[in-house]
């Protein structure tokens, strides 16, 4: 088994978790009768423990060792879920989510995934297979999110023809199951991942060429990441089932779809991005997607909203993949684990904020957080175009002109 193969493996097992996790975790927020404030400081802790844990990352992940950080967080995932699984203490559930392990949605942008961005370029030789590899690695948390998406209907759906199973939480003990397994399948990695070796002396931990860069594009990622912490995929199901009175067994088939189409849209991306280039498959993509995100709550029926939702899923994470080949293509190598961390750390920073005014404005607007989630995105695709259209990936520079300063 490749480095790459093994990385992939365990995207794949998360995926299938937070696929599962992402509906369940709604309902169950739902069913338990919290207040929409209450929902929304869950939903904002699980976004803050993003951040936190992203900047531990950039900060001492190769002090550390990207291999045995990786084999940490998966095992304190495993713990999390857990917490999840075994208490409705409302306390206990923000401590939890605190730890930035438990995702709202299949493919998260949290300290794991900042590590395993880190990684793929080096098992992969050259950016058209880098390209071809986020794609690679985006459609398979795609792909399997929406079989865990599906599989969360499970529960509730044979409680009909068996009473006796346990309550739908306790189905959430497949945490430490699947968390279990991915740190055993991180010891088949090889030193290859590994950050690179820097002169005595130096930090390894900061940005140095590539420090403007980074900070500009992490200005941006906020801004579309507080746009998107407004409608996470939790808040999409608890949104549907107070609106529409949409049913687990219901949330779950549309995550099902949405996610058979996000991973035919990932692999797109990764052919797209290697023609049309990295910003034009980011910004060109996501621009009509969030034209869709708008019209979603002004659908009049659970349907037509559903409709709507799913056109918007179909093309909303095509930027994902590009993106992240993006910003590991425009520093040094040796900056990878900072750069993946930073950026994702402007993400989660502060989309806790569009989590929190999502639940809040919801009982004061019901169309308001999708209206004001894809307005901002859309700004947000206008800024990037033009201020990134001419910083081209570092090894393309030579062919397409100027490189990051």
């Amino acid at each position: 088994m490749t480095d790459l193969t093994t990385i992939l493996a365990i995207q794949g097992l998360r995926a299938l978790l937070y696929g599962f996790g992402s509906v369940l975790i709604g309902s169950e927020l739902a069913r338990a009768g919290y207040s929409d404030a209450k929902v929304g400081a869950v939903f904002t802790a699980m976004l803050a423990g993003f951040a936190l844990m992203s900047v531990a990352v950039g900060t001492v992940g190769d002090r550390i060792g990207r291999r045995r950080l990786y084999a940490g967080l998966l095992l304190l995932m495993a713990a999390a879920g857990s917490v999840f699984a075994l208490t409705r203490w409302l306390p206990a559930l923000v401590i939890a989510a605190l730890t930035g392990t438990v995702s709202v949605e299949a493919n998260e942008s949290g300290p794991i995934t900042s590590i395993e961005q880190a990684m793929i370029p080096q098992t992969t030789s050259g950016l058209l297979q880098q390209n071809r590899a986020f794609g690679r690695y985006n459609a398979i948390a795609y792909l399997f999110g929406s079989v865990g998406a599906l599989a969360a209907g499970g529960p509730d759906f044979f409680r009909r023809y068996f009473p006796a199973l346990p309550a739908s939480q306790r189905f959430l003990l497949i945490y430490p199951v699947i968390g279990v397994a991915c740190a055993l399948l991180v010891t088949r990695l090889s030193r290859g991942v590994e950050g690179a070796e820097r002169p005595a002396g130096e930090h390894r931990y900061r940005l140095a060429r590539s420090k403007r860069t980074v900070a500009g594009l992490a200005a941006l990622f906020a801004l579309d990441s507080f746009g998107g912490g407004f409608v996470v995929n939790a808040f999409i199901v608890f949104w549907f089932e107070r609106k529409f009175g949409a049913s687990t067994e219901t949330m779950g088939l549309v995550f099902f779809l949405a996610g058979l189409l996000q991973a035919g849209s990932s692999v797109a991306a990764g052919w797209l991005a290697n023609r049309a280039g990295q910003l034009n498959t980011m910004v060109f993509t996501h621009l009509p997607s969030n034209v869709l995100l708008v019209l979603v709550p002004l659908m009049p029926s659970l349907g037509l909203a559903t409709a709507m939702l799913l056109a918007r899923f179909a093309i909303s994470q095509m930027d994902v993949p590009a993106r992240q080949s993006y910003v590991v293509s425009v520093v040094d190598p040796e900056e990878r684990t900072a750069a993946a961390s930073y950026t994702n750390t402007a993400r989660y920073a502060v989309r806790p904020g569009g989590a929190a005014l999502g639940g809040w404005l919801t009982g004061v607007w019901m169309a308001g957080p999708f209206v004001l989630a894809g307005s901002l995105k859309i700004l947000y695709d206008l800024v990037l175009w033009a201020r990134f259209r001419l910083v081209r990936p570092r090894d393309d520079a030579a062919s397409h002109g100027p490189v990051a300063p």
